[in-house]
């Protein structure tokens, strides 16, 4: 029969768990994809906001949204557009129900277990098809789910599980793939006015303006590896002012190193945002 098993709340920067249903589902494989689903919590920030990862007869799906993830334990056979519809219902009154200071804030594990109450009675709903068909509009998800796939994870994608090393893919470090930057403020299309500015000025002057178009390029767009980029034009752009140290003068020398290490400061300020799903809303 096809059915959600488990399903938990986890915090996305650390894998903190805020809240979980409380099962007791002896299965041995059951509890195998529970490991699977804590390690993927401890990697949620490393991966794409939309994951299936299949472990045997079992399938482990999650989304993460404004820094918190949903996970869920359910059969195979379960359909995907009803495993992320589940998620979708328990991220809306998650968020709802909690501020997100108290959320960043929390020590304790599980420090949200009254939230399990809702999870119980979502999951009672999606395993029982006929109450559920009445209640939801799975349309929206369906075309969600068309236009944008669940990423299918391996268990290579893991690193360590259970004891056993699996080749590390770095496919993932840094940005994952789909995830926008945060909207752009007035700073920031500031600094990046600068740059161009200054990256002019060095064309025109025969030296190469490479490290500030590389600033422009990182704080308009998500790539691997970014803040680290960033600091690296950065450190360019320093070591290029104390080389022309002796034709220019000091304030234009200190204009240059200002506007690099302000639009340094505006691509580490402009981080990815959190997609939230729009399955149904």
């Amino acid at each position: 029969m096809s059915m959600v098993l488990f399903a938990s709340v986890v915090r996305v920067r650390d894998g903190l768990p805020l809240s979980a249903s409380t099962d007791y589902e002896q299965d041995r494989g059951v509890q195998e994809s529970k490991k699977y689903l804590k390690t993927l919590s401890k990697k949620l920030s490393q991966l794409p906001d939309r994951c299936t990862l299949k472990t045997g007869q079992y399938n482990i799906n999650f989304t993460s949204s404004l820094g918190v993830g949903y996970m869920m334990v359910c059969m195979e056979s379960y359909p995907s557009v009803l495993a992320f519809s589940f998620l979708d219902e328990l991220q809306r009154e998650f968020i709802v129900s909690y501020d997100t200071k108290r959320i960043s804030s929390a020590v304790r594990p599980y420090s949200f277990i009254d939230f399990d109450n809702f999870i119980q009675k979502t999951k009672h709903r999606y395993n029982s098809p006929r109450s559920l068909s009445t209640k939801i509009n799975l349309a929206d998800m369906q075309t969600e789910i068309k236009l944008r796939p669940p990423y299918q994870l391996s268990t290579s994608d893991l690193g360590t599980v259970n004891g056993f090393a699996h080749q590390s893919t770095s496919k993932y470090k840094g940005i994952a793939p789909n995830q926008m930057l945060e909207p752009v403020t007035l700073a920031g299309i500031v600094s990046c006015m600068l740059s161009l500015l200054c990256g002019s000025l060095n064309l025109i002057r025969g030296v190469h303006a490479i490290e500030s178009i590389l600033q422009c390029y990182l704080f308009a767009f998500c790539t691997s590896w970014r803040n680290m980029k960033s600091c690296l034009s950065f450190g360019l752009i320093c070591l290029c002012s104390m080389y022309l140290y002796e034709l220019r003068n000091m304030w234009q020398l200190l204009f240059h190193v200002t506007v690099g290490a302000f639009t340094t400061l505006q691509i580490r300020l402009r981080q990815p945002q959190g997609k939230t799903p729009d399955y149904n809303v």
